[in-house]
């Protein structure tokens, strides 16, 4: 069984082929400056980023809107981080694995070089099939995807 098993019923996923080495796409996922040029669909971007990728270290991205909004939902916590391969988070945790009491989710993404790139899956698992709906309904695919688009351009460019 995979570490990080895709449940249709809970989980959400997007796949997508970039013409990137698996080194590349990985810089992208844990590099804070290169992280604030993807992560959010624009108009909307990542600011003032922390990544420590590391089992337990912070995953904090506070993003800012085109008009001054603010989304920071406070730090979480990677779950795994193996380069080039795997790099997981969750919100249900902070820094440390220290738990916060609330989560929406666990983020995954995994890397497998092909001849053509890097096969890039992104994951959002959730703990239950409410809340998968609701993230499809908040525009997971939509979002996620748009994201996964700009770290495309970004990676081909590096």
């Amino acid at each position: 069984m995979d570490i990080f098993a895709f449940d249709p019923e809970t989980d959400l996923k997007i796949e997508k082929v970039i013409a990137a080495h698996p080194a590349t796409i990985w810089r992208c996922l844990t590099e804070p400056a290169l992280i604030e040029q993807w992560l959010c669909p624009k108009p909307w971007a990542a600011h003032d980023v922390v990544i420590e990728p590391i089992p337990g270290g912070t995953f904090h991205t506070p993003m800012r809107g085109p008009n001054g909004e603010q989304m920071d939902e406070g730090a979480g916590c990677i779950l795994v981080a193996e380069p080039e391969k795997v790099f997981a988070f969750t919100d249900a945790m902070g820094p440390g694995f220290h738990p916060r009491g609330s989560g929406f989710l666990t983020g995954v993404y995994l890397l497998e070089p092909t001849e053509a790139g890097t096969k890039v899956t992104t994951m959002s698992l959730h703990n239950d099939a409410a809340a998968r709906t609701q993230h499809a309904e908040m525009g997971f695919f939509e979002g996620w995807g748009t994201a996964l688009d700009q770290l495309a351009e970004l990676a081909m460019g590096l």
